[in-house]
């Protein structure tokens, strides 16, 4: 099986995922308490756009050493999305399931974007 070329960063299975978390969020923060928690609902939406944001910025900046530190950026991201996630949850904005469904989401969009911080690191390396 031979591995599709990425054109572009739609076609980073990592964005692809992080726009897919940050709908869900976006679903879940208009719905009331959390769409009152200005603040919050603010700042996990701007974490839940900044993953995807960066990613694809970073990929159009067309360095890999950029691409790398965007990917950081990103990843830096989604930890704070999963963190804020704790809170909604904690103080009954959310109930268990829809926190288990997006930490679960989370967490994946986290190890995915990992793994492409590696692949990138390693194409970087053999460019040097």
């Amino acid at each position: 099986m031979s591995k599709m070329k990425v054109q572009s960063f739609e076609d980073l299975v990592a964005w692809q995922k992080a726009r897919e978390l940050t709908k869900q969020i976006y679903l879940v923060t208009s719905k009331e308490p959390f769409s009152k928690d200005f603040g919050l609902r603010d700042q996990i939406r701007r974490a839940s756009v900044s993953v995807m944001s960066n990613l694809a910025e970073g990929f159009e900046r067309g360095s890999r050493s950029e691409f790398h530190r965007f990917i950081l950026v990103a990843k830096g991201s989604c930890a704070e999305v999963r963190s804020q996630l704790y809170v909604a949850f904690d103080v009954g904005y959310i109930r268990h399931k829809q926190f288990q469904e997006m930490m679960d989401l989370g967490v994946e969009v986290s190890r995915i974007i990992g793994g492409l911080r590696s692949a990138v690191k390693k194409q970087k390396e053999l460019k040097k």
